[in-house]
């Protein structure tokens, strides 16, 4: 009993470590023959392990907030929006790797939906990360300062999902335009990238600050993206109202 326990550790199997003697007893009382027994445990660790890599991507992806799509209200939404969504949930555009530009004014529910569709993917057991644009800013000078831009290009690009949340409230200087570009155009064909913005892209060169950066950056993100326009009355907006009547 003392080999299957240290083997078990050595081997890095929690249950079986940690739940040998039960499960050798329930193997005995279900009369389960060898080939069973084994499955059984095999079963029970590979489910722990995935259970414990999701955990640990979600975790590593940063979200703001658990913003499930469980929760996300369709009924929000008119019929070719909800069309959209709905083919979103279904994650093809993952495997298609495909990018999604989400439209729409404050409080209409960009964030939510990427955020669902992230830990989605998350649980899919892909690589996910989530960040504000004005924080992605913060991120990339620090790096410049570092010296270390190469390295976070490499990482930057090997994300199954990127979702750049919050385009639009600030404005970038060249240098950090051309970043961007450069971090953008790496990940085309390798992983999906989805933007929540609240400006269409007409106005993308008031980010941007130059009108041939712009189109290069709109040309990359949005070849075969999926576009979502979410544009209508704040989801807060609505449930203040609601308050007020009820008070």
């Amino acid at each position: 009993m003392n080999g299957i326990k240290k083997n078990a550790k050595y081997l890095r199997l929690p249950n079986l470590t940690n739940n040998y003697e039960q499960l050798i007893r329930e193997a005995e009382l279900n009369e389960l023959s060898i080939s069973e027994f084994l499955s059984a445990v095999l079963e029970s660790e590979s489910q722990i392990r995935m259970e414990n890599g999701v955990n640990t991507k979600i975790r590593l992806a940063k979200f703001n907030h658990k913003l499930y799509l469980e929760d996300f209200i369709l009924t929000d939404y008119d019929a070719t929006q909800r069309k959209i969504i709905r083919e979103l949930m279904t994650l093809d555009f993952i495997k298609n790797k495909q990018n999604v530009i989400m439209f729409g004014n404050p409080g209409v529910g960009k964030t939510h939906l990427a955020t669902g569709l992230g830990l989605k993917t998350c649980l899919e057991n892909k690589n996910v990360l989530f960040i504000s644009v004005p924080n992605l800013m913060i991120e990339i000078k620090e790096q410049m300062n570092l010296n270390q831009l190469n390295r976070y290009r490499n990482k930057f690009e090997k994300y199954d999902l990127v979702i750049l949340d919050e385009l639009g409230y600030v404005s970038f200087d060249k240098d950090i335009s051309e970043i961007l570009f450069n971090l953008l155009s790496n990940r085309n064909q390798k992983g999906s990238t989805i933007i929540t913005t609240n400006l269409t892209f007409d106005r993308w060169n008031e980010i941007f600050k130059d009108q041939v950066l712009t189109t290069a950056i709109i040309d990359r993100l949005a070849y075969k993206a999926q576009i979502l326009d979410m544009s209508g009355q704040s989801y807060r907006a609505k449930e203040t109202m609601r308050l007020l009547d009820e008070n």
